[in-house]
């Protein structure tokens, strides 16, 4: 059965480049050119994953996300010309899976779609996160590399536990300082950082050039699934 991708985005250019490159992928299409249709066309067609330009002629962007957030939990990748840090993260927190700056690569867009969409699966499915010789066993709340246990601290388990839910996800700083911490930690990036440096030491291959835990600058991390 093929994936219903909806893109929501005023430019017909931009439509139509990613109509090609969905339906080459087997992905079934539809397109909305205002926030209030395609929140129309979300009711209606139930996508997979939706496509959201930020900056649409009736609604912002963000003002979609939020609607949409209060009834659906569909992914949704931003995609936007504005290569700025705050909106990024105020799409991220009001909903967004992720989000893509125009112009982009096809493989790179591809390759959100996947991610973006991984979380969909049904919480049993992702009990077992396994990464090379690296497994991560949310049921037994046990974490190996090559069959040995790693030993983590309860906050350490805490967040991998994060990321592992969110595989190919941003996560921003004030999103996992609320989850892990809670909601008066929001500021406390020393915190963050110093976990994730521990967490790196005990997960990654090379801790000086992770592949699992990558950092967004400015915005947060993606753990790479």
């Amino acid at each position: 059965m093929n994936h219903v991708a909806l893109i929501i985005d005023d430019e017909v250019q931009i439509r139509r480049l990613l109509r090609l490159v969905l339906e080459g992928e087997h992905y079934k299409v539809h397109e909305a050119e205002t926030g209030q249709q395609g929140l129309m066309e979300i009711a209606t067609r139930k996508p997979d994953v939706v496509l959201l330009d930020l900056g649409l002629p009736d609604l912002e962007g963000l003002q979609v996300l939020k609607r949409l957030r209060e009834w659906s939990e569909v992914p949704v990748i931003v995609l936007t010309v504005r290569d700025d840090v705050q909106e990024k993260v105020a799409a991220l927190d009001a909903g967004a899976d992720d989000y893509i700056t125009k112009p982009f690569s096809s493989p790179e867009l591809l390759a959100r779609l996947r991610a973006a969409q991984r979380k969909t699966r049904p919480s049993e499915e992702v009990s077992v996160f396994k990464n090379g010789d690296l497994v991560v066993d949310l049921t037994a709340h046990v974490v190996t590399r090559a069959g040995r246990e790693i030993k983590l601290s309860a906050t350490e388990y805490a967040l991998l536990r994060l990321f592992v839910k969110h595989p190919g996800r941003v996560l921003t700083h004030r999103h996992i300082l609320r989850e892990i911490w809670g909601p008066k930690s929001e500021d406390h990036r020393q915190y963050l950082r110093v976990y994730v440096t521990h967490l790196r030491q005990k997960i990654e291959v090379d801790p000086g050039k992770p592949s699992l835990i990558q950092t967004q600058p400015g915005i947060g991390y993606r753990f790479v699934g």
